[in-house]
């Protein structure tokens, strides 16, 4: 009896060792997993694509804000910001910016995760998608910049309503007109 007791003890506490452990695809990534697949995404090539496409449609902003204040404006305004913004974009800190990014993905994607997509991105498809991500995000900025206009403006001017508003109510209540509050 004792030696059955025994082998039913020696069986479940294997069993229970063996479910225990993890499956290797359901580890965390790890930081050299992550940077594998960063490039094979081509991620640094990306982000420089990326910007030299949202550039077209930033440096369309500012003609459109130059025109709209091209009266108060000096004459080389436009060229001064695209310069300016170009510059800027171009002086990010993109391997750095990689670099805090790594943490993140390991926060939320396995070595399983990463895998697949390594597999996905080294595909034909995957590369295609990573050629035409630029030329895609450029097209779809320019398709929402009006949208996103439209709605700053209409935010814009409903929190300048809601600031006329409060004033008005202030001014009600404390019986002193605009004047006398900015005094």
């Amino acid at each position: 009896m004792k030696r059955i007791l025994s082998a039913a003890t020696i069986i479940l506490a294997t069993c229970g060792y063996v479910g225990a452990q993890q499956n290797p695809a359901d580890a965390p990534a790890t930081k050299e997993e992550i940077l594998k697949y960063l490039q094979v995404m081509h991620s640094r090539e990306m982000m420089t694509k990326i910007v030299d496409a949202m550039s077209k449609p930033m440096h369309q902003m500012m003609h459109e804000q130059y025109l709209k204040d091209k009266d108060k404006l000096p004459a080389d305004f436009e060229a001064r910001m695209n310069r300016m913004m170009d510059d800027m974009l171009k002086s990010f800190p993109w391997d750095e910016m990689r670099d805090a990014m790594v943490p993140v993905y390991q926060k939320h994607l396995t070595k399983g995760d990463v895998d697949a997509l390594v597999v996905f991105y080294s595909s034909a498809t995957g590369q295609k998608l990573i050629k035409e991500m630029p030329e895609i995000t450029a097209e779809a900025m320019q398709e929402m910049l009006p949208l996103m206009r439209k709605s700053m403006d209409q935010m814009t001017q409903r929190m300048q309503e809601e600031v006329a508003a409060m004033v008005r109510e202030s001014e009600s209540k404390s019986g002193k007109t605009g004047a006398q509050i900015n005094n």
